[in-house]
């Protein structure tokens, strides 16, 4: 069995940490990543993937990494659920095991 995810993309925001009760570190980051083939408008579509990253991996992308930089992520896919108003809710999360910084976007407005 193989539960392995890799994207390359753009942060939609700049990464904050927070740590939780157990002392842990923990950001949540999105990531912009335009899909390969033009819908029927003839544009682009893009999804917007959420991603969790832990403790080193948290602190170092908070660190060097802000919106509008390219990042690449090599990890898995997490689902979980919880119920709200009765109803049982999945999601669908990408847990960070790899986090590369391809390019800033300081360094392509350059």
């Amino acid at each position: 069995m193989l539960n392995q995810i890799i994207l390359a993309g753009r942060l939609v925001s700049d990464p904050e940490i927070v740590t939780t009760e157990n002392n842990y570190k923990r950001t949540y980051i999105t990531v912009a990543v335009p899909r390969s083939y033009k819908n029927i408008d003839g544009t682009y579509d893009t999804d917007f993937i959420r991603c969790t990253l832990w403790n080193a991996i948290a602190e170092t992308t908070c660190e060097y990494c802000k919106k509008g930089d390219v990042v690449g992520i090599k990890g898995r896919l997490q689902t979980s659920n919880y119920e709200k108003d009765g109803e049982k809710v999945y999601t669908m999360d990408v847990i960070a095991e790899k986090v590369s910084f391809l390019s800033s976007k300081k360094a392509d407005d350059e």
